[in-house]
């Protein structure tokens, strides 16, 4: 008898579903992927239903929801839905990492962590995490892990100060994390905030310089900055895409690469385990993070 087929399922609440997911999926060994966009909170609860009620019980375990998307809040949302769709015997296993925001925040952390360790044997924890780029999907989730690990952390808007404090609240009662906020809109700002920071997280939009050379220097309690950011000009002056423990300042730089590469080996073997498990899986920022750790140990 042959093996029953796998079948994974990626919605989005986007137009299009990422082709950077699909060749994931595909690179993972499933036999059939559907894609489904433009789909909405309300409507998850059904399509999760449908995907259950498919198939007999015991292929439950062969089926697969994948959440993309590009909001962190809201693919946590339409995973708290799916969730409460499910009922045994029919559980279907459940994976979020909107734009790979989840996996790649994991993998940032991790690589932050290893590297920390060397100077701070206590890692993360009481260690000032500054987060360039809190406003966007990786930044967010960067500082909630390194939270959760018992880092001071503050994220940091180039724009106005409410934006990532709306953010940090949600956190809080998200993640049950205290996360502080401040703007740095100018070189200023950048200068006045920076030789409290221990750790630097840039995570903004590609091709933009967040903190230049001058700004860095201000960092003289720097431990480890790392950059997700592979389009020059790099996010972080002094980190390239491929840096790994490259000197800068007062500490080192982590590239996005380097980042990069156990993000991808992240997320493929998340889709393996869900694809062969012979039990239902709730895939969240919690299991990639522990993944990322073992991976680089």
């Amino acid at each position: 008898m042959s093996e029953p087929a796998s079948i994974l399922h990626i919605i989005t609440p986007l137009r299009h579903v990422s082709p950077f997911d699909v060749n994931m999926a595909v690179d993972a060994g499933y036999d059939t992927i559907a894609q489904y966009a433009d789909v909405r909170p309300e409507e998850v609860v059904s399509l999760t239903q449908d995907m259950m009620f498919s198939r007999p019980p015991d292929l439950a375990v062969r089926t697969g929801l994948f959440i993309g998307g590009k909001d962190a809040a809201l693919a946590l949302d339409m995973m708290e839905a799916a969730k409460g769709a499910l009922f045994p015997p029919f559980e279907i296993s459940i994976f979020a990492d909107p734009a790979g925001s989840f996996t790649t925040a994991a993998a940032m952390i991790a690589e932050v962590e290893r590297r920390a360790r060397e100077r701070r044997p206590e890692g993360l924890k009481g260690a000032k995490v500054q987060v360039y780029g809190a406003t966007g999907v990786v930044g967010g989730i960067a500082g909630a892990i390194a939270a959760r690990q018992g880092a001071e952390v503050t994220f940091v808007s180039h724009r106005d100060i409410e934006t990532v404090q709306r953010k940090a609240a949600d956190f809080k009662r998200r993640f049950g994390v205290e996360i502080a906020s401040a703007a740095a809109t100018s070189d200023a700002e950048k200068r006045a905030l920076l030789p409290e920071a221990e750790i630097v997280l840039a995570a903004g939009a590609a091709g933009v310089q967040i903190l230049d050379e001058g700004q860095i220097a201000t960092a003289g309690r720097l431990v480890v900055a790392a950059d997700v950011n592979a389009v020059p000009p790099y996010g972080v002056a002094g980190i390239e895409a491929h840096s790994d423990a490259t000197p800068l300042g007062a500490g080192v730089g982590i590239g996005a690469l380097t980042i990069g590469a156990l993000k991808y080996k992240v997320q493929h073997e998340l889709l393996k385990r869900m694809r062969t498990s012979d039990k239902a899986l709730l895939i969240g920022i919690e299991d990639a993070f522990a993944l990322a750790r073992s991976l680089i140990k």
